[in-house]
């Protein structure tokens, strides 16, 4: 999956062959990402592509020095799946 960053509408889209199948919206404080929603495009669920788009978007947050808030369900559970990321939350 290729990912990109549109940071004017503060999303994360992944791409498999130019489709859109997934897409994480947030919004950012300077210190904090508050994840408020993943969308997976009905064809592509249940394949992963929603853990696939979290954590490139946690491991962006982490590279910019910014703590994760989670406020989307999937972003939660997705941190309860992972506890060697509870550090990044906030």
């Amino acid at each position: 999956m290729e990912f990109e960053h549109d940071e004017a509408r503060r999303r994360y889209l992944g791409r498999i062959d130019g489709e859109v199948v997934c897409a994480l919206d947030y919004a950012d404080d300077g210190e904090v990402v508050s994840m408020t929603r993943t969308f997976t495009n009905p064809p592509f669920r249940g394949r992963g592509h929603a853990g696939e788009i979290t954590e490139h978007a946690v491991q962006q947050a982490e590279a910019a020095g910014r703590r994760v808030r989670p406020m989307c369900w999937y972003v939660a559970q997705w941190f309860d799946e992972h506890p060697d990321r509870a550090h990044l939350l906030a």
